[in-house]
């Protein structure tokens, strides 16, 4: 019997179903409910792009491209990296706002340069409090201070004391860096003196720490790693991150007995954002995805060792309390020296 011999109640029954079920679909089509959509497995059904907010060739770049390759096998779609680099992160961060809210434009940047852009920037294209968010931290592992092999000091304290007497010739890999906020209220509490100078990117700095035209400087252990080996520099303190199992013995600044905000909160870390009005079940399943590329990912694996990091992944709640504690003194930080960028 076809559906038009049923009853009229029969008929009404079957209508009143076809019309919720169109209207559903409807609604689902046009975002009014993101999350019938999501739930349905239609994303991703397409390319995503990662903006990497530094050149290529950066630990910066080097966790997006690893994140991005272990993304592409789990999700089932081509992730691809974009370079966006410069404007303190701000010209990635005007891209992914750009971008539609549906998860398909994502940003990697250190996570410094959202908390610093509104204190270092005269305009800001975007507000790094509103139009994004945070998905997950992946960290950039022990941030060593180096001497040159033939700078007479082997710990912190020794270059302080020689400081006092002479300025110390400092090499700071970029206008703002939480080094240079350090080396800023390092001397006020200290009396020591630095004469700072300023490089784009830790290459060019280290090239001129090892051919010995500074004395001073730090960076990731990717970046010095090579050099400490070598005898090129030799490591005084843990500037930024936890104690490091390569660099047994090597201090952080609370154990070389320096405490507050400059010397506890300003740390780094890379990290995923999208566009603000992403749906949650993306944000959460990417979060998710972060944690599990730990474990199962050997590119992750490599960038993580090559940059010593033994720190957890932050998503949820975690990384919002990290991003509370720290971008305040960034930013407080930055605008007490009153730097500008370039």
């Amino acid at each position: 019997m076809s559906i038009f011999c049923s009853s009229p109640l029969s008929l009404a029954s079957a209508l009143r179903r076809r019309d919720l079920l169109a209207a559903g679909a409807g609604i689902a089509a046009s975002g009014l409910l993101p999350g019938l959509t999501f739930a349905q497995g239609s994303w991703p059904d397409k390319p995503i792009r990662i903006l990497a907010a530094q050149a290529p060739g950066s630990s910066n770049d080097a966790t997006a491209r690893a994140l991005a390759d272990y993304l592409s096998t789990k999700l089932g779609v081509p992730v691809v990296v974009e370079n966006k680099p410069g404007g303190v992160g701000m010209i990635a961060a005007e891209a992914l706002v750009r971008a539609p809210a549906d998860g398909y434009t994502l940003m990697m940047t250190l996570h410094s340069q959202p908390a610093q852009a509104p204190a270092l920037l005269k305009r800001l294209p975007i507000n790094p409090d509103k139009d994004i968010v945070p998905i997950a931290a992946i960290g950039v592992g022990s941030v060593p201070a180096v001497v040159h092999k033939d700078f007479p000091a082997k710990t912190i304290q020794e270059v302080i004391a020689y400081a006092k007497t002479k300025p110390v010739n400092v090499g700071n890999y970029a206008v703002g860096s939480g080094w240079q906020l350090m080396l800023d209220q390092l001397a006020k509490d200290t009396g020591a003196q630095f004469n700072v100078v300023n490089y784009k990117g830790t290459g060019a700095m280290l090239m001129d720490l090892y051919g010995g035209q500074i004395d001073m400087g730090a960076g990731s252990l990717a970046g010095v790693g090579g050099g400490i080996k070598q005898g090129s520099v030799r490591p005084v303190v843990i500037a930024i991150g936890t104690a490091s199992s390569r660099l047994p013995g090597i201090p952080t600044w609370k154990e070389a007995g320096f405490h507050g905000s400059a010397y506890e909160n300003l740390t780094e870390c890379n990290m995923l954002f999208a566009k603000a009005g992403t749906p949650s079940v993306i944000l959460e399943r990417l979060a998710q995805l972060v944690i599990s590329s730990y474990k199962e990912s050997d590119r992750i694996k490599s960038v993580r060792e090559n940059l010593g990091d033994e720190e957890p992944a932050l998503t949820g709640n975690e990384l919002r309390a990290y991003i509370d504690r720290t971008w305040p003194v960034y930013r407080n930080l930055t605008k007490a020296m009153g730097l500008l960028a370039n």
